[in-house]
């Protein structure tokens, strides 16, 4: 039935126009952003079948997100509605250099935040009805029941028969590096991709500054030997090692900085998608990856909303030439 079904959080964000600050701002921008479900967006849109799970609150603003996401081709017909509880939100301003860009979460007891174990519809976690099942630890600070329901489907779609994926995706706003690390560590040991940022690989393994990406890869792989371990780096790319211990590079595709929300769950689907139909193949991975983080770097907003065709092209000729195709 799926390819991938995904489980966390999506709030409404609100972000000033242009670089204003939230106490001049006289209007405020929308959209829909969350990790789980901007990366459903991008394997949706590569063409993939692709569920995402939560709990929602049923109010107009439950259904701003809601239709956001299904208008993208994402199946949300297992939503769990309440008439309880309330939706995350969070606001972005936008700032230029040298004031640093700012986020401030208003997602404290949301829909999600008490989600349970039994609210997950077991019946889609079978044998050969999904493919992949795609985690972060997002979902795992955002409070203990949404921890535990995290880790139950998990259980599922392991006894399924199913690949995990985990992003790590570390928010200290969320939680402390310890609590991060416990926390995440039995979805690190248990899955078959493990996505996670070389800024946080360091701090979260308690690793010198001073070590290179190939080092800080090779810790990651005698903690984590079952996992296609992937790293990304920033300006300069990502790096992949699969269980085999061959690792494989990715320089990051040139691109005009637009809206960089969004960038690592692009990254994510592209390589999801690629990886599903070849593990084996890790630079081929690492660059649709790279293709889609580069042109979400262009679009306004949290989604990916990028066409198969961008892909492909980026992907062929090692960047865009940009202009208008007419």
């Amino acid at each position: 039935m799926y390819d991938v079904v995904t489980l966390g959080e999506t709030m409404v964000r609100f972000t000033p126009p242009g670089t204003l600050r939230l106490e001049q701002a006289q209007a405020l921008e929308v959209y829909v952003g969350g990790s789980e479900s901007n990366t459903a967006v991008g394997l949706a849109r590569l063409g993939l079948r692709v569920c995402w799970l939560s709990r929602m609150t049923d109010n107009p603003m439950g259904h701003v997100i809601t239709n956001a996401i299904r208008a993208q081709g994402v199946d949300i017909s297992h939503v769990i509605w309440t008439e309880t509880d309330r939706v995350g939100l969070y606001f972005l301003e936008e700032a230029a250099t040298p004031r640093e860009s700012r986020v401030i979460y208003d997602r404290r007891d949301s829909a999600i935040s008490r989600m349970q174990p039994d609210h997950l519809p077991v019946n889609i976690f079978k044998a050969g009805e999904g493919q992949l099942l795609h985690l972060t630890g997002i979902t795992l600070a955002l409070s203990p029941t949404a921890y535990e329901t995290a880790q139950r489907a998990m259980e599922l779609a392991k006894a399924a028969g199913w690949r995990l994926s985990f992003d790590v995706n570390y928010r200290g706003k969320l939680w402390s590096m310890d609590t991060a690390r416990a926390g995440c560590q039995p979805f690190m040991q248990a899955a078959d991709v493990l996505f996670m940022p070389l800024r946080d690989a360091k701090p979260l393994f308690k690793l010198g500054d001073s070590m290179t990406a190939d080092d800080v890869m090779g810790e990651l792989r005698q903690l984590y030997p079952q996992a296609t371990i992937v790293m990304t780096l920033g300006a300069e790319g990502a790096i992949a090692s699969g269980a085999n211990s061959v690792t494989a590079r990715q320089e990051a595709f040139p691109a005009a900085a637009v809206c960089r929300l969004g960038r690592g769950d692009a990254f994510t689907a592209g390589f999801i998608y690629r990886w599903l139909s070849d593990p084996n193949d890790l630079p081929m991975a690492l660059r649709y990856g790279a293709a889609m983080a580069a042109l979400k770097y262009g679009i306004t907003g949290d989604m990916p909303l990028i066409e198969p065709s961008e892909v492909q092209a980026v992907v062929a000729k090692g960047g865009a030439a940009g202009g208008i195709a007419r």
